[in-house]
């Protein structure tokens, strides 16, 4: 496969997606979503015999995800970019990662990266795996020239790794991508990269697709390729449909395969998870089923039901009032009420049982969602505190994943980006020598920024994630509260530390209070 990957052609390309197919075969993962997606949603009696049952639905599934997808995610999210301390020049290196934090929080604010992280953790509960590819948009959704990153979230069955025994992006050989795309779009695509031929493409639709079933009529599945040139490092790609190039291979201009991927728990020797509803699908079918045979047992004998001798009385009547003649006999003996089944208290308790058992493992507990009295504050801090554990592993991936997504951003930032006009603070020279010119030098200026530096620049990525940072900031703001009643720092230094969002307009504040002291000094040496 490694000669097809170099000159990529699409026999090729088809054969490597064909054998990505057989190993998700091979695990039925297939299945395993289609049932997964299915519970999730509440068709839980899908392919399950009732055999004259009712079919209830009690889908305590979508809670618990719901519920575990929401603890590990936040609203409080924010990408810092920090010189390493170990690299000399750190200082030169202050004002470029504040720029390019702010273009992160641009970036994630655009893509509503805190929503897709939300269905990002909930693809990986319900199907096993999480998957975010990005790339580049020439003109975005403003209609602007300059271009932007976009992102946006694929199913697992649609994304084949070329090693899939390693679950490590950045190690894979090659990674396809299959979509579903009208083959009309496709010829276009085609003819406007020049591509020989790009009449013959026709869709595909009489072939079964497992991945997509419900894609469509005239189309076509295509194939992205993507692979890491060993000489270059560089990342390529080369799309193609059955027996046609769509486009032909190109450098997509980054060194990291533009691919998040977050398994909800790990299968070794398998680049595919195992869903957090895989293994709880058996509780949420004997719930039900206990649901239903409780339901059929009131339904037939919750009611009296009246034992007649039909060789006394032809026919019996239900009507009130209505009197019932018979011939002869005890009357006592004519008819008689059976009294109906007492169902044992222990199925109930079996029923409830099964549910908080569930809700426990998974960390669902009554307190954590809110269902406990809150009679004594500190236990219900220690035991909410005590149901997250369960899922901590999975909320540090999801970090893991966020710092990922953040470099791939980086990647795509230093090598589209180009020059740039972006603000940026003056120095206090630079203001000292314009009072002395006699001329007004303003606290911020629109200069051009290359932001091309940022492909070498020795930058580390602060992750600041959840409640967590959330404290973090108070503890800084009491910390740096203290300093200044102490006399330690000043007012600037004070205002320079504190996180944003607490004071207004708080570089305009900075700039201000500098050009007061700085003038303040000048008088002072006149």
């Amino acid at each position: 496969m490694t000669k097809e990957v170099e000159k990529p052609t699409p026999e090729g390309v088809w054969r490597a997606w064909d054998l990505g197919r057989r190993f998700k075969e091979d695990i039925d993962l297939y299945e395993t979503v289609n049932t997964n997606e299915n519970f999730f949603i509440g068709k839980q009696w899908e392919g399950v015999r009732e055999q004259g049952l009712p079919v209830p639905i009690f889908n305590i599934l979508k809670r618990d995800v719901c519920f575990v997808v929401s603890s590990i995610t936040s609203d409080n999210l924010t990408v810092q970019a920090e010189p390493l301390a170990a690299s000399p020049g750190t200082g030169e290196l202050t004002e470029p990662a504040r720029i390019l934090s702010e273009e992160f929080e641009s970036i994630f604010s655009h893509n509503k990266v805190t929503g897709l992280l939300r269905e990002f953790a909930r693809d990986a509960a319900v199907r096993g795996d999480g998957c975010i590819y990005s790339w580049w948009e020439d003109e975005d959704e403003t209609g602007l020239s300059r271009g932007t990153v976009m992102s946006e979230l694929l199913p697992n069955t649609r994304v084949f790794f070329g090693n899939p025994n390693d679950r490590r992006v950045q190690k894979q050989p090659y990674i396809i991508i299959e979509s579903r795309e009208p083959a009309e779009k496709l010829r276009r695509r085609a003819r406007d990269f020049g591509v020989k031929g790009w009449e013959d493409i026709a869709s595909d639709d009489d072939r079964a697709r497992r991945s997509a079933p419900r894609s469509g009529v005239n189309k076509a599945t295509k194939l992205f390729l993507m692979w890491r040139d060993e000489e270059t490092g560089e990342i390529w790609g080369y799309e193609c449909v059955r027996g046609q190039t769509v486009r032909p291979p190109w450098d997509m201009g980054i060194r990291l395969y533009p691919i998040v991927w977050l398994n909800w728990d790990y299968v070794q020797e398998s680049y595919h998870g195992q869903a957090m509803i895989t293994g709880l699908i058996p509780n949420q079918i004997f719930i039900n089923k206990m649901w239903a045979m409780v339901m059929l047992s009131l339904m037939t004998m919750a009611y009296p039901k009246i034992i007649y001798d039909k060789t006394r009385i032809p026919r019996w009547s239900g009507q009130v009032g209505q009197a019932i003649g018979i011939t002869g006999g005890d009357l006592s003996s004519a008819a008689r009420t059976m009294e109906p089944a007492v169902i044992s208290p222990q199925v109930s308790q079996f029923i409830e049982a099964a549910i908080d058992q569930t809700n426990m493992n998974l960390g669902a507990t009554n307190v954590a969602l809110g269902d406990a009295r809150p009679d004594n504050t500190s236990a219900i801090i220690a035991l909410q505190r005590a149901a997250a554990i369960p899922s901590e592993i999975t909320k540090q991936n999801l970090r893991l994943c966020v710092e990922d997504l953040a470099r791939i951003y980086l990647e795509f930032i230093g090598a589209f980006y180009g020059v740039r006009q972006v603000d940026v603070e003056t120095t206090a020279a630079q203001r000292q020598a314009g009072r002395l010119a006699g001329v007004e030098v303003p606290d911020t200026v629109t200069a051009d920024f290359d932001f091309g530096i940022f492909r070498d620049l020795p930058l580390k990525l602060k992750i600041d994630v959840g409640a967590s940072a959330y404290y973090s900031e108070i503890a800084s703001i009491q910390t740096l509260d203290n300093l200044l009643s102490q006399g330690r720092i000043d007012i600037i230094q004070y205002l320079e530390r504190i996180p944003d969002g607490y004071i207004t307009d708080r570089r305009g504040l900075v700039a201000e209070l500098r050009r007061q002291k700085e003038e303040s000094a000048d008088e002072k040496q006149k």
